[in-house]
Parts: C-alpha cells; structure tokens; sequence
C-alpha cells in the first residue's frame, strides 16, 4: 500500500474513531461525567505507559522527558495543553451524557476556523478574503444562535477554544507524539486521582464489580488509538487533505445525536450549521488553493 493510501486510511480512522466516541460515553453514563473524565485521564496514562514499554521505547521517553525538563517553555506550554485537554474532554463528555450532542458536533465544525483566528492573534498569521469571509460566517451562525434561541452556545465555543488552544500550545512542544500523549495523560492524573478520592468520600464512585466499570477500562484505548493513527496519518498526506477528513468527526457526532439519541434538529439549529458549513466549504477551498499554488512553486524549481 502506498504511503498517501496508509495516511488516507489512519488519519480517516482516527476521525471516524473521535466521530464515534459519543456512543461510547453514554454506554458508561451510569458513571457521573466527571468521574468519567477522572477514569478517561487514569487509564490513558496507564495504556500509554503500556504501550511505551511494549515498544521498549521506555528508556528514550525517560531521556526526552529529561530534555523536556530542562526547556521550561515548553514544559509550561506542555502543562497548558495538558489542563486545556482535560476542559475539553470533561466538556465534551458532560455535553454527550446530558443531551447536548448538537452543540458537541457545532463546536468541532467551528474549530478550524477557531484555530486560524488563534493563528492571527499569537502567531501573526494573516488571513486572505476567502479565510476572513470563513469567520465571518461562523460568528454570523453563533449569533443566529444565540439571537433566535436566547441561549449562546456555550458548549460549542468552549470545545472549539479548548481544542484550538491545545492545538497552538502543542506547536511550541518539539518532543516525539506518543511521548507527549503519555505525558498530558500523567501530568493530569494527580488531578484525575483527587478527584476520584473525592467522589468517593462523597459516596458517588460507582467504579466496581459491575458492567460498566468494564467498559470503562477501554477509556485509556478509546483516547489514545485515534491520537496514535492520526499522528501515522499526518506524517504521510497534506495537511489540506488532513483538514478535509477532520469533517468526518463533526459530521458522525451530528447523525448520532439525531438519528441515535433524539436530538432535536431545529430550523434555528439548520441555519447555524448551513453558516458553519459554507465557512468551512470557503476555508477548505482556501487552502485547497493554497496547496495547489505550493505545488506549482515546487515544480518550477530547478
């Protein structure tokens, strides 16, 4: 198989895989969410410790986490991203398991879109006519939103922010991927064992002999394969053919909440998404553009 197919393949699973991850959440949602938050950041840690060892990549990720130790920027930008990765993932999970799945899928749509506005402000990135037009017709949605229904979709910007501000902090972390997932993973998990110590005192720590606590073991597997195929993903195709596949998650977390959990689909809600998704379909077209006019330059050169 050739390298683009296998980078097609891993990238599109790892999106398929976040895309399905609502109906897992609820199949635990006997568990409060923010016990499931504490049991997603314990097991993550412990597969990813796993995983190291099994790879027998354990002796370079003690030096490279030794290395990082010493460059404190990005040990304080890994920390950052770390604690903005546990916001999202609790949100995320309290949003699925209390019927805000429409907000959950609105919030990764606008998240591109979020990311090249956070581009502007901390990395002087400049936008071209068809990338402010983008934004333009995203904040056009949310205040739509927010104007027809009263309420502003809360869930969906933090989502978009958290997972945008993640996306920056981890540009100025220069270690290997897989150590950087283990490290968010144990850097929050004193955070993860208070709080489940916590629950349990007040008596609301349903972790034990029971199906659920089963299926929660897999939250750790569930976290990490997707973070672990897009990374084989992003090595081996454009980054333009990355942004297109990353629609796949919003796009299945939407028809979950719909077609598998009731949701209602409102007219207000229609409008809101036709503005998310005719930004999207103008960023898209943009770096499409963008990637083309690259790929001329490439081929000039002597």
């Amino acid at each position: 198989m050739q390298e683009n197919s296998k980078g097609i393949l891993y990238a599109g699973g790892a999106y398929f895989l976040w895309g399905i991850l609502p109906t897992y959440w609820r199949s635990v949602n006997t568990f409060n969410p923010y016990e499931i938050l504490f049991h997603r950041v314990l097991w993550s840690a412990i597969f990813m410790v796993v995983l190291i060892v099994l790879l027998k990549k354990w002796p370079q990720f003690i030096a490279d986490t030794r290395s990082l130790i010493g460059r404190k920027k990005e040990l304080i930008a890994l920390i950052a991203a770390s604690l903005v990765i546990m916001v999202n993932w609790g949100i995320f999970i309290w949003a699925i398991n209390n019927h805000h799945v429409l907000q959950a899928s609105l919030g990764y749509y606008i998240n591109p879109l979020m990311s090249i506005a956070l581009g502007f402000i901390f990395m002087k990135e400049r936008f071209n006519t068809l990338e402010i037009l983008a934004i333009v017709l995203a904040a056009i949605g949310v205040l739509f939103m927010t104007l027809s229904s009263g309420t502003f979709p809360f869930i969906s910007i933090v989502l978009a922010a958290s997972f945008a501000l993640y996306g920056l902090m981890k540009k100025y972390v220069n270690i290997d991927a897989i150590y950087s997932i283990a490290l968010e993973t144990i850097i929050t998990l004193p955070l993860a064992l208070i709080g489940i110590g916590y629950l349990a005192q007040l008596g609301e720590n349903h972790f034990g002999a029971n199906h659920t606590s089963f299926l929660i073991l897999f939250a750790g597997v569930a976290t990490a394969v997707p973070l672990i195929l897009f990374t084989a993903g992003a090595k081996r195709i454009p980054l333009s053919l990355i942004g297109f596949l990353q629609y796949i998650s919003p796009t299945l977390i939407l028809l979950q909440g719909v077609f598998l959990f009731g949701e209602h689909f409102s007219a207000t809600d229609f409008i809101t998404f036709l503005c998310i998704w005719s930004g999207l379909i103008l960023y898209s077209y943009s770096k499409y553009i963008q990637f083309k006019a690259m790929k001329r330059k490439q081929l000039l050169k002597p």
